[in-house]
């Protein structure tokens, strides 16, 4: 039994995917505009449109009603801006948009 609870919490990787974070150098209305843009011109299937916005979050809509929400905010050591993503399906499509940022010089130790 011990090993088919394994195998089953083992085939569930989506949960490591649903909350993703980056840094990035560019500021928290440059994120925002760039997520907008992003999820735009996405495949008709991944395409995803604003549904609320406010001035550190953005809330899409794609396929299905699927929900994609980007926040982001200063970082608080301010090395860059914090950005995170959260989605249950579109969790590819948000990678894809953290690697379009450009990212943060580390922070000085």
């Amino acid at each position: 039994m011990a090993d088919d609870k394994h195998f089953i919490t083992g085939m569930n990787i989506q949960d490591d995917r649903t909350l993703q974070e980056i840094r990035t150098a560019m500021s928290v209305a440059e994120v925002l505009a760039a997520a907008k843009t992003f999820f735009a011109r996405r495949n008709s299937l991944y395409a995803a449109f604003v549904e609320k916005e406010g001035p550190t979050f953005v809330s899409l809509r794609g396929q299905g009603g699927e929900e994609v929400l980007i926040g982001a905010t200063a970082a608080s050591d301010g090395a860059g801006t914090r950005v995170t993503g959260s989605t249950y399906l579109f969790d590819q499509q948000i990678a894809r948009f953290f690697a379009t940022l450009t990212p943060a010089a580390e922070a000085a130790s």
